[in-house]
């Protein structure tokens, strides 16, 4: 490029100012010549700007400099080298001396101190220049904005040539950022103050810094309703409280400032001042902190003893300890004895306080003497040895007899917070130990008055659960101390159950054998070997509670295998031949909680990840299988053993399944390679060992012929294969064959929703783990299943319906995890939409299909993939587009039906953007007759209302067509279910939220007029809703 072709470049911008001759200087666009290529050069651009550079007129020069600095802006940084910077650098410098040119010579210089080229003589001849010439208080926002980045890169880049400026950059500093204003300025230069004062000697200027920063606290900024910068007050308040708490040169300046804000300030300037002050104290150290001890405590103790609210009385008690913390911080530890100061001062004002425990300061004042024992290690052995021997010499006074269980409660805190001091200060030791036989002797008296027993009980909790705090001996004197209240004062066990069973709970995790000796006979000794009457509600009540405390004392792996035996022991005996009750119902519901109780422990123990739980696949699995089996052999038609009972079936389905999920794949194989080999060879003996004798005869689940007491017996199996990993072998050569056989024995065989839904769920695990040996099943179902079962008008309703479910497994089996022909199968529901028998089936099975359930689980080894998104992206503009085709009415509500069950099954982000043209759709599913749907729409709707607005609501312009539904729906005599009243009620109540009052005001007597006539609905729960909503 020719000194011409830059000459009329530079003419046509100072005529018109376009962009494109700036890009054609710098990166030759649409020719290729440019600055960067080397056929022209900055200077020769320079050169034939002189007389614009140099103009007389104000407007051609100011234009002159801006384009150089557009130049400079787009150039590579490589292109410029140290003596151009330097030159350019001069050059800028001359023109912040012109008024008319400051803007555009600050726009260069903010490219230029950017660069890796730019020396620190520069940077002094910079930060010199803006001192001199610049003055902010004359420029605009963004403007300003430019003078402090140039700092900020100086400050980032340069710091030692500034820190040479001493006094000259500091005072011209602060003359250039004085008086700021403007939020989007304030958060650079908050960032610059924050620097220097950490790394620039102030010691000259603390007075002045100071004022430059605390003018600005408290923030008291409110964002203005367009908020350009998008800046909070969060943002600066934050920034300004690293400047406060830069230096400890501030601290005796700025105390004096935070105590007049607490005693004068807002609520949030109040919180502001406490939350600073929390990071400002260690910065301004120990000298500041104990020269200012006594006037902040009496300031803070303020804020706890009368606060304002619960978040100001909690951030109170923060600084009070930063400010035991600083003070007690430095040096070495001093004797407990010999401390003084706040900490003593404040020790003893507290004590003076629990003079009267019973009073409610009382228990703000132990609150903060707790909050002391996680401070320094001696403040924390002096605050307890002052505080725990005063309550304990308090409780065993009897002219306090009165205040006692006060006392407790107190002394519970107390050993509380020292038990939880041990993780935040090195006392070392425990603090508790000197006081221990004080406190113990305390407490296991607190057990013997009804009174005192429930804080007595947290005492003694907070000690047990202090590591290495109690002997052994003493622990088995505590065990034996709460037996005697469940032996001898049964009445006040009832009445504090709860706290019994959480301190042995407690002490079962440390010394299980103390409850298993001591303690767990007394529960087994109280559980009948017969199950009461139908009319003894009073003796089965007593056996839950029993069995209730079990469950809560049992999970320790010791304790967990003797209940394991003593209840299976009752079990078998309970449900055994000779056992023959004129009423099989009692005995059933005892069975049924004696299994419950070992699901809800062995629930917790894999939620914990106890190891010892896969050895129960021998020692309660089989045990369970034994019984089963052994019932459905010797059961006849005439005589039904209760093991046969179906609900007794379920409850030991989740117990197998919780056992084999923990098992390792290995182990898992091999049971899993017996059990399946049981299932199709009907020799069900090696997976039955137990009490009783299985008989020799083969029990075919699948068979047809089987009796439906044996078939029943599929929940079993299916339990043991819900939690198969991926890779194990089961030992089956065919699983095409015995998958058809399940298949058919789902459609055509099973009697009763337990065998219809085992046999599915067997089929989806299959599916799910195995369905690379599964190609010619897939193939079956495709080619023959849907259309002799699905889709085949002569089969009964029931049967199509069921075939329908199988079909939705099948269809989840696959699409978890995201095998090729799962939209296929998940797609072919739609093809039955026309079918008025089965499309309603057909429908909401749709929204079933990536609905969460307990099978298909990654704790139950499922292969699994993120799946849920892309279904829904998949089907849900079909089905909108199907909702609003009204060419056929029949398949436009099945759309509408599956529109609401698919919306319910899955996250709001995941049909977030699809929301206003669902609103009208949804709204029509509100008419349909099926309780459910309606139930569906409505919960939506209060899914789409999480995060609403007025301002931004999608229903407003819909809120008389929803007001109007939802009360029809609330009321009894128009809605048979509660379910569906209580979540119309709900929606009714989330309305004014999410409706702007004027446009919601129109119906407000109508609606409070229908929702009086609610409080007359049958059920509780209604009516407390109803109450709600109004």
């Amino acid at each position: 490029m020719d000194s011409n072709s830059t000459e009329r470049l530079v003419r046509t911008w100072m005529a018109s100012k376009r962009e494109e001759e700036v890009v054609q200087i710098v990166a030759g666009r649409p020719l290729p010549t440019h600055i960067t290529a080397g056929t022209t050069t900055l200077l020769n651009v320079v050169k034939v700007s002189g007389e614009y550079l140099t103009s007389d007129e104000n407007q051609i020069r100011l234009k002159g400099v801006e384009l150089l600095s557009l130049i400079l802006e787009r150039l590579p940084p490589a292109t410029l080298n140290r003596p151009t910077t330097r030159t350019l650098v001069g050059f800028y410098c001359n023109k912040l001396e012109d008024s008319e040119t400051i803007i555009p010579a600050l726009q260069g210089l903010e490219t230029l101190v950017t660069l890796s080229n730019f020396g620190g003589p520069e940077a002094s001849t910079v930060a010199e220049a803006i001192i001199r010439h610049v003055k902010t208080k004359a420029l605009t926002q963004s403007h300003r904005f430019k003078v402090y980045t140039i700092i900020d890169a100086l400050i980032a880049n340069h710091r030692d040539c500034l820190k040479s400026m001493g006094l000259k950059f500091l005072d011209g500093y602060v003359s250039l950022v004085e008086g700021e204003k403007d939020p989007r300025n304030l958060l650079v230069v908050f960032a610059i103050d924050k620097v220097i004062l950490i790394e620039f000697d102030i010691s000259e200027r603390v007075q002045t810094f100071y004022d430059l920063v605390f003018c600005y606290f408290p923030i008291s900024f409110r964002p203005p309703p367009n908020n350009p910068g998008g800046i909070t007050a969060d943002d600066l308040r934050l920034a300004l409280r690293q400047c406060v708490a830069a230096t400890p040169s501030f601290g005796t300046l700025a105390i004096p400032h935070f105590l007049d804000n607490l005693v004068s300030g807002s609520r949030v300037a109040k919180r502001d001042t406490l939350e600073t002050l929390t990071v400002a104290l260690p910065i301004y150290g120990p000298a500041v902190a104990r020269n200012f001890a006594r006037t902040l405590w009496n300031s803070l103790k303020l804020e706890v003893f009368q606060p304002v609210d619960h978040p100001t009385e909690e951030q109170a008690v923060i600084v009070i300890q930063t400010l035991i913390k600083t003070i007690y911080s430095e040096g070495t530890e001093t004797l407990d004895d010999e401390i003084q100061g706040l900490a003593r001062n404040a020790c003893e004002e507290c004590l003076q306080i629990l003079q009267e425990p019973e009073k409610s300061k009382a228990k703000v004042a132990t609150r903060l003497l707790c909050s002391f024992m996680t401070t320094t290690p001696s403040v924390s052995r002096y605050t307890a040895s002052q505080a725990i021997p005063h309550l304990t010499k308090l409780f065993v006074n009897p002219d306090e007899a009165t205040s006692r269980a006060a006392t407790l409660i107190l002394l519970a805190e107390f050993i509380e917070a020292a038990r939880d001091s041990s993780s935040h200060v090195d006392t070392g030791g425990l603090l508790l130990a000197p006081y221990k036989d004080d406190i113990l002797g305390v407490l296991t008296s607190g057990l013997k008055a009804h009174n005192l027993l429930l804080p007595a009980l947290g005492g003694l909790k907070g000690l047990i659960t202090t590591k290495n705090l109690l002997s052994d001996e003493e622990l088995r004197f505590v065990v034996h101390s709460v037996n005697e209240v469940i032996q001898d004062h049964p009445d006040q066990f009832e009445d504090t159950r709860d706290g019994v069973l959480e301190l042995l709970a407690s002490i079962s995790d440390v010394a299980p054998s103390h409850i298993q000796e001591l303690t767990l006979s007394l529960f087994f000794s109280a559980l009948p070997d017969d199950a009461p009457p139908r009319d003894s509600v009073e003796q089965r009540v007593q056996y839950w509670k029993n069995l209730s405390a079990l469950e809560a004392l049992c999970t320790h792996p010791q304790l967990f295998e003797t209940l394991v035996i003593r209840l299976s022991t009752k079990l078998e005996l309970l449900c055994s031949p000779s056992h023959h009750p004129k009423d099989n119902e009692p005995s059933a519901a005892y069975a049924h909680a004696i299994l419950k109780t070992l699901a809800n422990v062995l629930t917790v123990k894999v939620i914990k990840g106890h190891t010892d739980v896969p050895k129960y696949i021998e020692r309660l699995v089989s045990r369970l299988f034994n019984l089963f089996v052994y019932a459905a052999l010797h059961s006849t038609e005439e005589t039904h053993l209760i093991a046969t009972d179906r609900r007794l079936l379920d409850v030991s389905a989740q117990i197998i399944t919780l056992v084999v999920r923990t098992t390792s794949e290995r182990r898992q194989e091999a049971y899993l390679k017996s059990l399946f080999l049981a299932f199709t060879t009907g020799d069900v003996a090696p997976i039955s060992e137990g009490h009783f004798k299985v008989p020799s005869e083969r029990l075919l689940v699948l068979d047809p012929k089987t009796p439906t007491v044996r078939r029943n017996l599929i929940v079993l199996f299916t339990a043991a294969i819900i939690p198969m990993h991926k890779n194990v072998d089961l030992g089956i050569s065919d699983l095409n064959a015995l998958s058809e056989e399940v298949l058919y024995y789902a459609v055509r065989v099973a009697e009763n929703e337990s065998q219809r839904t085992s046999a599915t769920n067997f089929l989806a695990v299959l599916l799910n783990r195995k369905v690379l040996g599964l190609s010619q099943f897939l193939q079956t179902l495709q080619n023959k299943f849907w259309s002799d079962e699905v889709a085949n008008a002569a089969r009964p309703i029931a049967s199509r319906e069921v075939a329908v479910s199988i079909w939705t497994w099948i269809s989840k089996a696959l699409l978890v995890q995201n095998h090729p022909l799962a939209f296929q199968f998940s797609e072919r529901l739609f093809e039955v939409f026309e079918d008025t028998n089965v499309n309603w089936s057909a429908a909401k099975a749709v929204g079933v299909i990536p609905k969460n359930d307990d099978v298909l689980t990654k704790q139950n080894h499922a292969v699994k993939i993120l799946y849920a998104q892309k279904y829904v992206n998949k089907v849900l503009p079909r089905t909108i587009a199907g909702a609003k085709d009204s060419s056929n009415p029949e398949k436009q509500v099945a759309h509408l039906v599956a529109l609401s069950s698919l919306i319910k099954s899955t996250p709001k982000a995941t049909y977030a953007s699809e929301l206003p043209s669902l609103v009208p759709l949804l709204i029509r599913g509100l008419e349909l007759p099926d309780p459910q749907i309606r139930n569906n729409v409505i919960e939506t709707f209060l899914a789409a209302a999480e995060g609403d607005s007025p301002e931004k609501s999608l229903i407003s312009e819909h809120a008389s067509t929803l007001v109007s539904a939802m009360l029809r729906n609330c009321m009894a005599s128009d809605m048979p279910s509660p379910k569906v009243r209580i979540s119309a009620l709900k929606y009714l109540g989330r309305l004014p939220g999410i409706i702007k009052s004027e446009v919601l005001n129109r119906y407000k007597s109508q609606v409070l007029l229908d929702l009086g006539k609610v409080l007359d609905d049958p059920k509780r729960s209604v009516r407390k809703e109803a109450v709600d909503a109004r």
